[in-house]
């Protein structure tokens, strides 16, 4: 039984491999998010005895690549939200936080949860694309938004008495724009 913690970030990730009872198989090492390295984590990984499992934090988009490839080298990938894990293990009076330490942490989470890790299954290119543009455009209605309301301040700096030339329809709650 190996888990297998990957702290990931922005272009590269702290990877540490444990066994129960502490037992730490390969200490920590930095992998970088290139086919090559990757393809060489892969190959490490399964010269490993046992049954292997791949414990990660959902990052946003950083831990996409990382843990599709892993999924598609056939291992068992299990991407966990940063919550559950925030808390897990923190019995130290220090709170010194390192990726070395984080990816310790993950692989102690995946061996303490073994058997109730969800398993990762990469989403369909369409849905990943209509996620994608979704998010943009909730970002650009919320940066529309806020150019309206700095055009209104910057409106009612330069011409404080401009409001009454216009009028405006009445909203529900009664106010006027």
């Amino acid at each position: 039984m190996n888990c297998v913690g990957i702290d990931v970030s922005k272009g590269k990730s702290m990877i540490t491999v444990m066994r129960p009872l502490g037992e730490m198989v390969i200490p920590p090492f930095e992998v970088g998010h290139t086919a090559a390295e990757l393809s060489e984590l892969s190959r490490l990984l399964k010269e490993l005895e046992g049954e292997t499992r791949v414990v990660m934090e959902a990052t946003g988009n950083y831990h996409m690549p990382v843990a599709w490839f892993l999924h598609n080298s056939g291992f068992y990938v299990s991407v966990v939200n940063a919550m559950l894990v925030h808390g897990y293990g923190n019995n130290s009076l220090r709170r010194a936080k390192t990726d070395k330490k984080d990816a310790i942490k993950l692989a102690n989470y995946g061996l303490d949860h073994w058997l109730t890790l969800p398993r990762y299954i990469p989403e369909d290119t369409v849905r990943l694309m209509l996620k994608t543009t979704y998010r943009q455009y909730q970002q650009c209605a919320k940066v529309q938004t806020m150019l309206k309301n700095n055009l209104i301040s910057l409106l009612d700096t330069a011409f404080p008495d401009v409001n009454r030339l216009f009028t405006s329809p009445a909203r529900a709650d009664g106010s006027e724009k």
